[in-house]
């Protein structure tokens, strides 16, 4: 399934084993080097912390979220892993969208949309001013910095290499009667 963060946020996370819901979805962390989300923060019906659910315990993803545990929603910090998604400021959510070539500002990265079942980023989608403008594939991002995700420019055309066509004689090929095997 192919959803947007932002209509997955407040989402009922489900623990399997007693059908009980035990927290609501909030931000997803986002790997800024492979795309991967690594998992996504929730707001826990039992603590007032913030916890993290990580996306290997998910096992199904419908109307609700359901995990194995309740047991796996741990703390941030307890996740040495994936500290440095925590701490080393590069995100996707609330970035500068900025094309490579022209430095043109596309606008600001209001929302993402990735697939339910690998949990990789399909779309960027920036936001200038109060409309979201075109969304962004993600495979025209060339760089994610502190400063903003870096993009190729969408409206300079990439470089097509020519291919001549090569002069066939058509006298030389005879469909008709293929050479198998070379006469001796």
């Amino acid at each position: 399934m192919h959803i947007r963060a932002s209509m997955c946020r407040g989402m009922p996370v489900v623990d399997d084993a007693t059908q009980d819901t035990v927290a609501t979805l909030d931000d997803p962390v986002i790997d800024p080097d492979t795309g991967n989300i690594q998992g996504f923060f929730v707001s826990a019906v039992f603590s007032r912390d913030a916890l993290f659910l990580q996306t290997s315990d998910i096992v199904g993803w419908g109307m609700q979220v359901h995990i194995r545990n309740a047991d796996r929603l741990t703390p941030p910090d307890e996740l040495i892993r994936l500290q440095r998604f925590f701490e080393g400021g590069r995100t996707v959510l609330g970035q500068s969208i900025l094309t490579r070539g022209t430095k043109m500002r596309l606008g600001t990265c209001a929302d993402v949309q990735f697939n339910t079942h690998h949990f990789t980023l399909e779309w960027l989608f920036p936001r200038k001013f109060f409309f979201y403008r075109q969304p962004v594939p993600v495979t025209e991002i060339y760089e994610v910095t502190k400063d903003a995700v870096w993009v190729n420019d969408p409206l300079r055309p990439t470089k097509v290499k020519k291919v001549e066509p090569k002069n066939v004689a058509l006298d030389v090929l005879d469909p008709a009667v293929p050479e198998v095997m070379p006469t001796t």
